[in-house]
């Protein structure tokens, strides 16, 4: 017989006392952090892998910190796996040899940079090609995007070209294309399966989406997850994120699902908090997502 799984709040305590061996990382540590330098604190182990998971760092989570920052936080949490948002890399107007430049740097520090903040995708094909030569460059594993729907026979032949795996990222009931993984799946479900899903759980629960149950769903199109708590309900057009434990987000649910699945992606933690320095509420919320994954693992 399976032990039952702790309560939120023990896991979120036993989160917290984790996160009391961080330092405080302000903005101007960060900004003066070596990326590269020998001794940095975090060891990520191998492909960011725990208990069967890959876990990594959206670093959206920190976009009121400078890109300087992203690396030495991501060796601090232990994440060997960033998704790279717009503030901190133009991936639609970067040149290849800037790609190319970003992808040695991340890789220097041990660190594989393995999506993207989301990217619109039109439907003109001079602005695709550009956009996935630089996923290319970068050797990006899978590229977060909001397609236009007029678009995907050309994304498609692009895909193809490139052998390129692209996700499309569900943003919530106020997104009125691809509220729910669901709606995404309408679109593609007959297109080539490098052509997936991004699903972000946060926003699918919103729109009354059960994030596990989508996520055995449509199994063999999920690509990468966005992972991230909150306490607003179904049918809420505003969300309201909170650290990870404290809001109504069914991470064990889901890691099962994804276990489950065999899921060989990246569980991206996305933490959406807007303030000033959210490297601790970020560290309390993968400390929180690791302590489900170990109690999973010893169940």
């Amino acid at each position: 017989m399976n032990s039952p799984l702790p309560t939120r709040r023990e896991l979120l305590k036993t989160a917290f006392l984790g996160t009391l061996a961080l330092p405080l990382l302000g903005s101007t540590m960060l900004r003066a952090a070596d990326a590269t330098a020998p001794g940095d604190v975090g060891i990520a182990p191998p492909e960011g892998r725990e208990h069967g998971i890959r876990l990594g760092m959206a670093s959206y989570s920190i976009r009121n910190l400078p890109m300087e920052s992203v690396i030495p936080t991501a060796k601090t949490l232990r994440m060997a796996n960033v998704s790279l948002f717009r503030l901190h890399f133009p991936w639609e107007t970067a040149s290849v040899d800037e790609c190319r430049s970003l992808a040695a740097t991340f890789k220097a520090a041990g660190i594989a940079i393995t999506g993207t903040g989301v990217i619109n995708l039109p439907n003109d094909e001079a602005k695709l090609r550009k956009i996935f030569d630089n996923a290319k460059a970068a050797g990006l594993a899978t590229m977060m995007c909001k397609p236009s729907t007029d678009a995907f026979p050309l994304i498609e032949r692009m895909v193809k070209e490139y052998d390129q795996k692209i996700a499309i990222h569900n943003h919530g009931p106020e997104d009125n294309v691809y509220p729910t993984a669901a709606s995404a799946m309408k679109h593609i479900d007959k297109l080539d399966p490098r052509i997936g899903l991004c699903i972000d759980v946060g926003h699918s629960y919103r729109a009354s989406e059960d994030p596990a149950n989508a996520i055995r769903s449509f199994a063999a199109r999920v690509h990468d997850i966005h992972m991230k708590d909150s306490v607003a309900v179904p049918g809420a057009v505003r969300d309201i994120p909170v650290e990870g434990g404290q809001g109504r987000i069914d991470f064990p649910g889901i890691f099962r699902a994804l276990l489950a699945i065999r899921y060989n992606g990246v569980v991206t933690y996305e933490y959406e908090r807007n303030t000033p320095n959210p490297v601790p509420g970020l560290a309390e919320s993968m400390g929180y997502a690791r302590g489900v994954l170990k109690m999973l693992a010893s169940a």
